[in-house]
């Protein structure tokens, strides 16, 4: 004896077993104002402070972060720079 079988109609519940599938988010740790990427004016001190403790610094223009990358690599702040020759002049200027 053959049976047939009917086509059942969509409920919207799951056919069959279920599983989980897993995703794995990964994201990169970014700081806020890390796409302008600028060398900012900070005090060699503070710096090397930073260096030994963890701790973050305070540019002249506000932006607060963990110093790690080489700054010759990147434009000057130009909020940093305008501080700075606010306070000291424009660079070559004796």
């Amino acid at each position: 004896m053959s049976e047939t079988l009917e086509p059942q109609p969509d409920t919207g519940a799951p056919q069959g077993g279920t599983a989980t599938i897993e995703r794995v988010e990964q994201r990169e740790l970014v700081e806020p104002g890390d796409a302008e990427r600028f060398s900012h004016y900070v005090r060699k001190e503070k710096i090397m402070e930073s260096a030994m403790s963890g701790e973050p610094v305070i540019a002249l223009c506000g932006k607060v972060w963990v110093p790690g990358r080489d700054p010759k690599r990147f434009p000057v702040c130009p909020a940093c720079k305008e501080i700075i020759d606010a306070a000291f002049g424009p660079e070559g200027d004796d």
